[in-house]
């Protein structure tokens, strides 16, 4: 119960601290929810979307899984997709995943995990896909190029998702990024895979 009250200790110590220096902040925050940016990226505790974009609360709408996969048959991404394209009108889409990722390390092994194995079996699709590419190089560039490949792979699946076809045809602007970040140095890469119609 300690560590529990730790949190709520930190929270406090938290909001106190923005109220110090922005004491109209929470008003604010608490009548809109109007982020231009949706992040779809890995549940890893190590890559917190505010944090290392250095946005406040409420400047970005995230959606967190395992290896920040998007899937056609994942009804909780497709309706974080839906609510940020439809209702918020998220002008971007970032798909971001991160070196080192566990879920994409888990998924070029033979070994069993249980449950998040179907899961991480579109990871191996992705490494299927891009087998020629991926076996010329070592096993830590072979690593580091899958995770750069699954995000190329779920920015095109994000896009061919209905909900961001329909807002295309309604010429409403948005487009789809990939990025990866490098949990060594904290430093975000643009994949250059962006798609915008």
């Amino acid at each position: 119960m300690d560590d529990i009250n730790y949190l709520f200790n930190q929270n406090k110590l938290w909001a106190e601290k923005i109220t110090q220096e922005q004491p109209e902040f929470f008003d604010q925050l608490a009548k809109q929810q109007t982020p231009e940016y949706l992040w779809i990226g890995c549940s890893d505790s190590r890559v917190p979307a505010n944090q290392l974009l250095g946005l406040p609360p409420g400047e970005i709408f995230v959606h967190r899984n395992i290896a920040n996969v998007v899937v056609h048959t994942d009804l909780n991404c497709l309706s974080v997709i839906q609510y940020a394209v439809e209702v918020l009108k998220v002008k971007h889409i970032f798909v971001c995943g991160h070196y080192g990722c566990g879920g994409v390390a888990a998924s070029m092994t033979e070994d069993q995990h249980g449950l998040i194995d179907n899961w991480l079996r579109h990871i191996k699709d992705v490494q299927r896909f891009n087998k020629s590419e991926l076996d010329a190089l070592t096993e830590e560039e072979r690593f580091n190029r899958l995770c750069e490949l699954n995000v190329v792979e779920q920015v095109k699946n994000v896009s061919n998702t209905t909900m961001v076809q329909n807002a295309w045809d309604r010429q409403q602007p948005l487009t789809v990024h990939g990025f990866i970040y490098d949990i060594k140095n904290g430093i975000l890469k643009n994949l250059d895979v962006s798609v915008s119609n």
